[in-house]
């Protein structure tokens, strides 16, 4: 039998990227706050530069619940599941904000409006066959007004390049108007980073350095960034990277309405018989505690927001709560991250120190910003490339074909030429397809003997399409800047585990295909909420961060506005 709980207002469950943004404009709203986080508590102490506990050992001293319920991974629905090998996100008062690179993107008019513009550019036949892309139920305008309130409160550095309409050939020419620029100024850029820049205006390209959530210099009583190079899977020793850990979260628990429980595994939400949210089931130190509430806000990431809400069956929901028009898990995708491009140059290229959020970004090829008539895709991708690099990396680089992989001839070719090459880092579109979706997997369970996920997904041939398109144009930019050698990644094949996952909740206003409304308010539970990427329904050529965090604000915004009518 659970503990029941004193009831409170409202229960977040989890306390991540979007969970412990939404807690800051709840509590200062005056409603009583219960965040359920799965981890624990991390602190400076907990975040030294150490190459092998962050990037190898995967930050093992942590709690990682994740770890214990990975997803399995199948192509097509007639296929296998297997076990998907690693958890890329982390359990912890932050989220996967304690330890990612801190990229911090708006999406770009386009992404919000893909059907009805690509339509109207090219004809309806170009939206490829199997896709069950929609519109967006909102606009770039719409959450406009909460990307500059989020830049703001967590701290973003960058270089705007349109502010009210005014271009900024410094910024990004294609980005979207914004009210006012970036709270700080962007990352520094390197000798190396500089060059790159200046090869790209050479093939009349327009380089911009790319928003980061990392202080370019100090901001809100926290240092500016050291660039000591260990940001890729590391924490911040000095608090320059602004997780909700260090922003939100604090400022929400400072007015006295938030209460962070800790190690705090949910494992069901409740409802009663007319199919409204009762409260949660939660498991700490092997107790099991209901917490009532009135209103809960799922914030878990994609994978385990669909594992939750499918978990959470009842008389109400017996397909799993907010599934009776089965939509929880459909319009799956994720990033198309296998697309690498790796160059080696005559020089070096001074890359020991810096971190992932600091470099150069190409829009050029991103989303429409270019004429797709004579191609066969839609859509397009941003090319980054960025100064970061670890001895232990480094010994992983390629030997394009130069070399031997083993042996005191590929030891002689890594210490001669460590410094001399560069990956890039390319974000592509992805759309939704009918055959891309999560279930529960029926055969694999976690220590709890829960289902895990299953990823039932593999990349089409719009995907596949852009991926070439953008290696090509990579390793145009690379030679252009010097680079003797370059090598591509191979294309295509199972979407694996990934850090940016979207849709299985999808936002819309059709209750027939979307399963929470424009607000992020489930279509049939009037007092549940869906947090995170899960609700978006394209990805852009973007890191998911700060738009989840945007939308979680709006959400939690519209509940205040409309508590007596969804909670009471």
């Amino acid at each position: 039998m659970a503990t029941r709980l004193p009831g409170t207002d409202v229960v977040i469950i989890g306390l991540g990227a979007a969970g412990g943004v939404a807690a800051l404009p709840l509590a200062e709203a005056g409603l009583d706050i219960v965040g359920l986080e799965a981890g624990s508590r991390l602190t400076k102490r907990d975040f030294a530069p150490d190459e092998i506990r962050n990037n190898v050992r995967d930050w093992p001293f942590s709690v990682r619940k994740c770890d214990s319920e990975v997803p399995t991974l199948r192509r097509t629905g007639g296929g296998t599941a297997v076990q998907g090998g690693g958890h890329p996100m982390m359990n912890g008062v932050g989220g996967t904000t304690l330890h990612y690179w801190a990229q911090s993107w708006r999406l770009n008019p386009w992404d919000f409006k893909v059907v009805s513009e690509t339509t109207n550019r090219y004809g309806r036949s170009r939206i490829p066959e199997g896709s069950t892309v929609e519109d967006w139920p909102i606009g770039y305008e719409d959450i406009e007004a909460y990307y500059d309130r989020v830049e703001h409160e967590i701290g973003v550095s960058g270089q705007a390049g349109n502010v009210q309409g005014r271009i900024d050939a410094r910024g990004n020419p294609f980005e979207g108007a914004r009210e006012r620029a970036y709270p700080m100024p962007a990352l520094r850029w390197t000798k190396y980073l500089d060059g790159m820049a200046d090869a790209a205006r050479s093939l009349g390209w327009k380089p911009f350095p790319g928003p980061a959530a990392v202080n370019s210099e100090a901001y809100q009583g926290r240092s500016g960034c050291m660039y000591h190079g260990h940001c890729n899977k590391g924490g911040c020793h000095v608090d320059a990277k602004n997780s909700p850990a260090v922003t939100t979260i604090p400022q929400a628990e400072a007015t006295g309405r938030l209460s962070v429980v800790t190690h705090a595994t949910v494992t069901k939400i409740e409802t009663d018989n007319n199919g409204r949210v009762t409260g949660v089931t939660y498991l700490q130190d092997r107790e099991e505690y209901f917490q009532p509430a009135k209103f809960v806000f799922l914030s878990t990431y994609t994978y385990e927001n669909v594992r939750l809400l499918l978990l959470s069956k009842s008389r109400a929901f017996p397909l799993g709560l907010s599934n009776n028009r089965a939509q929880v898990g459909r319009h799956y995708l994720s990033h198309h991250q296998d697309a690498g491009v790796t160059a080696l140059f005559p020089y070096d290229t001074h890359a020991w120190y810096g971190l992932p959020a600091q470099g150069v970004a190409i829009d050029d090829f991103a989303d429409d910003n270019f004429d797709h008539g004579d191609l066969d895709f839609i859509g397009g991708g941003n090319l980054w490339v960025y100064s970061d690099r670890r001895p232990i990396s480094a010994a992983g680089m390629s030997t394009f074909g130069l070399a031997p992989t083993w042996g005191s001839a590929w030891k002689r070719f890594v210490r001669e030429n460590a410094d001399r090459t560069n990956s890039a880092y390319i974000q592509k579109t992805t759309l939704p397809y009918e055959s891309n979706y999560l279930d529960l997997d029926p055969g694999v369970t976690d220590p709890l003997g829960f289902p895990v996920i299953r990823i039932t997904a593999e990349y089409k041939e719009n995907e596949l399409r852009i991926a070439d398109f953008l290696q090509q144009k990579m390793e145009r930019w690379y030679r252009e800047a010097g680079a003797i050698d370059v090598v591509r990644s191979p294309l295509g094949g199972q979407m694996g585990v990934s850090t940016h996952a979207y849709g299985g909740t999808r936002m819309g206003d059709n209750p027939e295909t979307n399963v929470v409304d424009r607000y992020g308010v489930s279509h049939e539970v009037p007092n549940l909420a869906v947090l995170g990427a899960s609700v978006m329904g394209t990805s852009g050529a973007r890191n998911p961060t700060l738009t989840a965090q945007a939308l979680a604000w709006r959400t939690a915004e519209h509940v205040v506005d409309n508590w007596s009518t969804l909670a009471e």
